[in-house]
């Protein structure tokens, strides 16, 4: 085998790769002597099929096999040889071949950069920390007891007011005519609560009961019915019972019926679950520093594939959460072939806002991967098989159908280790860097850094276009199932 090495621009390689017509021809014998042992043909005994004959029946599949298999050999071995890490899946194109000559072929190949990660110890970052007020402990026992009241129908004859409830029996008519779905019969409605669409329940405030007032309404542009998408409809209504809040007394009894001893265990538990949510802030905001700070303190090149692959991702997911039309309303094209093909179309504004932030997703990846490849930071399958069993449970009554799932699917098994891999080297990371505690509110704590900094520039620079959707949360939204190619 000879390999010429043709380009080297950057992390871009291309070669030549030659491999002699007597190597081809020797793995060809090799495969239709194995398959004589296996041909059985009517009129020869098992194994003496002439060589001749299966050529002429099987030379063709044989040797697409061999092109094959040594074009996967060859080209692992000259990336071997040459000590080059793929960044990405080379591309391969057949120069030249015939049956009887040697095989040429290029190789262009993306290869992953070399770098030095900073002195970690070097680092310095701020810890935010929130305690648990006993104002928010009170607020989120409050909220339970909300959730847990009951309405009790009026004395007399009063009008409704915004928080009663009404039980009502609607129809609602399009043109005049019932649609489906638009009847219902003994349902009560919290007015206020935002169970109905909007300018329903704000039409039935000052109802009494025995009244059977229309209400009049426009569906939602975006309703998810989409045959109602945008229209007019008239809903009859009659009012059986105006139904009046009656809230729940926060006391020993009601913590019992929460299953706890008391009011004060309570509170405990509330207390425990505040704490708790709080660490979580914690740990996400101290992330969210430390990539800032790595994302600053480094700046090698990476590879373009990986970034324009990153890149349609991130166009790919805002394309999906506009509503799998594929585009913004302003760019209203039909675009299914890309999808079809992992590929999105961008445009010139997508490229500016979010090129950037896929370059420095792929950039933080590859930093991660690195250090975890240096000092030997792995998963193992027990902490996988934990992340799983979490997954799992989230499914009730599907737990084996779950863990099949991820058992059976690398892709989905690669987005479970991911975020562990990444963890355990953020967590090395995080040892050497001096961290310092900062204490702050519990609303501070879960205020974006990024509409903090907006906020400020605003402030600066009136006229000054805001960042990209998201910003840096978009970009790092927590490296994990992100970068998990490149965590890998």
């Amino acid at each position: 085998m000879q390999v010429v090495q043709n380009a080297a621009e950057g992390l871009k390689r291309e070669f030549t790769i030659t491999v002699p017509a007597d190597e081809i021809a020797t793995k060809v014998t090799e495969k239709l002597a194995s398959l004589r042992q296996q041909v059985n043909m009517k009129g020869f005994r098992p194994g003496k099929v002439p060589v001749n004959l299966l050529k002429k029946m099987y030379g063709q599949a044989v040797m697409g096999e061999v092109l094959e298999e040594t074009v996967n050999a060859s080209s692992q071995q000259a990336l071997q040889d040459g000590e080059l890490r793929p960044a990405t899946q080379p591309k391969i194109e057949v120069q030249k071949f015939e049956e009887g000559s040697e095989l040429e072929y290029t190789m262009a190949v993306e290869v992953m950069p070399e770098f030095d990660p900073m002195d970690f110890g070097k680092l310095e970052l701020d810890r935010f920390t929130a305690e648990v007020e006993d104002s928010r402990v009170d607020e989120t026992i409050s909220g339970i007891a909300e959730q847990q009241k009951t309405f009790e129908p009026i004395s007399g004859n009063r009008k409704s007011k915004k928080g009663d409830a009404l039980l009502i029996d609607f129809v609602g008519k399009l043109d005049g005519e019932p649609f489906e779905g638009g009847t219902g019969s003994d349902f009560q409605l919290e007015l206020g609560s935002g169970q109905f669409i909007p300018g329903f329940e704000d039409q039935l405030i000052g109802a009494k009961a025995g009244e059977k007032p229309s209400v009049e309404v426009t569906f939602p542009e975006d309703y998810q019915a989409k045959e109602l998408a945008g229209k007019a409809a008239v809903f009859d209504v009659e009012v059986k019972e105006v139904r009046e809040a009656k809230a729940v007394e926060i006391n020993d009894d009601f913590a019992k019926q929460m299953g706890l001893d008391d009011l004060e265990a309570l509170k405990n538990a509330v207390r425990g679950q505040l704490e708790q949510e709080l660490s979580g802030m914690t740990r996400m905001r101290l992330k969210r520093t430390l990539l800032d700070a790595l994302a600053d303190n480094h700046d090698f090149e990476v590879p373009p594939g990986m970034v324009t692959s990153e890149f349609d991702q991130i166009v790919g997911q805002l394309r999906a959460q506009q509503g799998d039309t594929g585009h913004d309303h302003d760019h209203d094209h039909d675009h299914d072939d890309d999808h079809d093909h992992g590929k999105v179309e961008a445009t010139e504004e997508e490229k500016a806002e979010y090129m950037p932030i896929a370059e420095r997703r792929v950039r933080l990846g590859l930093l991660l991967a690195e250090v975890g490849r240096r000092n030997n930071i792995d998963v193992n399958a027990d902490e996988v098989n934990r992340a799983i069993m979490e997954q799992a449970r989230r499914f009730p009554g599907q737990e084996r159908q779950v863990m099949e799932f991820y058992t059976k699917t690398p892709e989905a098994m690669a987005q479970i280790r991911a975020p562990l891999f990444e963890d355990k080297v953020v967590d090395y990371i995080l040892e050497m860097a001096k961290l310092t505690d900062r204490a702050v509110s519990a609303e501070e704590l879960a205020r974006d850094p990024d509409d903090e900094t907006e906020s400020s520039e605003k402030k600066a620079k009136p006229a000054r276009k805001t960042k990209a959707k998201g910003g840096k949360k978009a970009a790092d939204k927590s490296a994990e199932a992100d970068q998990s190619d490149a965590a890998s």
